[in-house]
């Protein structure tokens, strides 16, 4: 016959259950591991509500022992470790983003205290009192989601309390979907007019040139070797990247890296006139020498500095908006002499030159997949994006044509 037994006020106590001789009360139990744990309370109330949900924590496959105890900093760190196919400057970018804004505030809470109204209320903060943007925001919460997500599928949580936050921002009036602008034909008649023209500027000739009648990215273009031009063919093989990130010393590491993805690996065929720019940066490195530093095995780089190492990203876009600005400056002053309304640029970057060329691509061309195999785009939909965009703008123009040609 089972003998019961009682806590010092008399109420029978259950399997598992005891009372400390300073009052406070106990719950030992088995977790799925096997493992023994022990929880507590001041009173048998409050440990009864424990038990019930350690219960049924255990009954959903669930580890309250070391969930309790884990951090969002921990999770993460668990997560971002164990992603072993990201490339170096992703990887970079990702804990950069991370630490930045999450490491030292929302990150230091335990997951198990996380619900989903913590987590509209932290993004709601970046937008408001950081001043991010929604897209910032969308990136810190693609290095939430999933790590939150391992918690779920390792036991740890019962459900993601991020699921369905982006959702609900994005379908507010906060959230534009960003967009990368092409010059105009105008614009971008403008500028290389201005480009050309201007003694300071004509070494940035050859590979602004490069990029707008290429459509490469930025790191595929600063990629490029001597080698991996065949100028009897006219192409260009684009089969690597160079990518830059902060390593943890705060120093700027240069990598060559695998294209962006498996579609990014194609062959270019050059216009004549970034075959001319090939040739023109040929004869500029053979005035000031051809030694240029070695990067991952990797040497005789096409655009190289006066000092023989490879030209940075950053040099390059700050070249973009120094000139756009100076020719903007001429231009005003112009448009004012004349009494005509100026030509301005917009602020723009390497990869606005990119969408340009696609944009050119697009209105000149209307096969798509020659198009998404130019620009090495994964997606299709992405090149169908562009193409809409630029096929739109084209409809007024026809349309504008037709007039006096339809009604008679």
């Amino acid at each position: 016959m089972a003998i019961s037994r009682k806590d010092s006020r008399g109420y029978v106590l259950y399997k598992g259950e005891t009372q400390r001789k300073d009052g406070r009360y106990a719950y030992s139990y088995t977790d799925n591991a096997g493992k023994r744990h022990t929880t507590y309370a001041r009173t048998l109330v409050a440990l009864r509500q424990k038990k019930r949900q350690i219960l049924r924590d255990l009954e959903d496959g669930l580890n309250p022992e070391e969930a309790d105890k884990i951090t969002l900093n921990q999770l993460f760190d668990k997560y971002i470790g164990q992603k072993y196919d990201l490339k170096p400057t992703t990887r970079a970018g990702y804990k950069y983003m991370y630490d930045r804004f999450v490491r030292d505030d929302f990150g230091k809470r335990k997951i198990v205290k996380i619900r989903y109204s913590d987590v509209r209320e932290f993004y709601y903060d970046l937008i408001y009192q950081k001043k991010l943007t929604v897209s910032t925001v969308d990136g810190i919460h693609t290095l939430l989601h999933p790590a939150l997500q391992m918690g779920v599928r390792d036991g740890l949580l019962r459900a993601n309390p991020t699921d369905g936050v982006m959702g609900e921002i994005k379908k507010s009036r906060l959230w534009t979907r960003p967009k990368r602008h092409a010059l105009t034909i105008p614009q971008q008649k403008a500028f290389m007019d201005y480009l050309r023209s201007s003694r300071e500027n004509s070494g940035w000739v050859p590979i602004l040139t490069v990029l707008l009648g290429t459509g490469m990215r930025i790191g595929e273009c600063l990629g490029l070797t001597w080698n991996d031009l065949d100028f009897e063919k006219r192409t260009i093989s684009v089969n690597h990247n160079l990518t830059t990130h902060v390593g943890e010393d705060g120093r700027c590491i240069r990598h060559i890296s695998t294209p962006k993805t498996e579609s990014s690996t194609r062959t270019i065929p050059m216009l004549d006139e970034v075959f001319e720019a090939f040739l023109k940066e040929y004869e500029i490195q053979r005035c000031i020498g051809y030694e240029s530093e070695t990067i991952d095995g990797y040497s005789g780089f096409v655009f190289t500095t006066d000092k023989g190492s490879v030209m940075a990203d950053t040099v390059v876009n700050r070249a973009i908006h120094r000139i756009a600005e100076e020719y903007n400056a001429i231009e005003e002053k112009a448009a004012k002499k004349e009494n005509r309304e100026p030509l301005l640029l917009p602020s723009f970057s390497a990869h606005n030159l990119r969408h340009t060329f696609c944009t050119r691509l697009c209105e000149n061309e209307t096969n798509l997949k020659v198009i998404q195999s130019l620009m090495g785009h994964s997606d299709i939909s992405t090149t169908m994006d562009v193409y809409a965009e630029a096929t739109g703008e084209k409809v007024q123009e026809v349309v504008t044509s037709l007039n006096g040609k339809i009604i008679f």
